[in-house]
């Protein structure tokens, strides 16, 4: 009986899933900040930039 329960709990890989989703999802969402964080910024300085030379243009 003991010998059944540790062969199916072995055997089930529902845990194991979970983990690997969970890791992939944390994995994505530390791409997105990184990509967030230095896209931020050089938007902001485009922006920044464009703001300038239609200030200037316009006197």
């Amino acid at each position: 009986m003991n010998t059944t329960r540790v062969r199916r709990f072995l055997q089930d890989e529902q845990g194991v899933t979970a983990i690997e989703y969970g890791l992939l999802a944390a994995l994505i969402g530390v791409g997105i900040i990184t990509a967030a964080a230095l896209l931020g910024t050089k938007i902001g300085d485009l922006f920044t930039t464009i703001a300038n030379k239609l200030g200037a243009a316009s006197t």
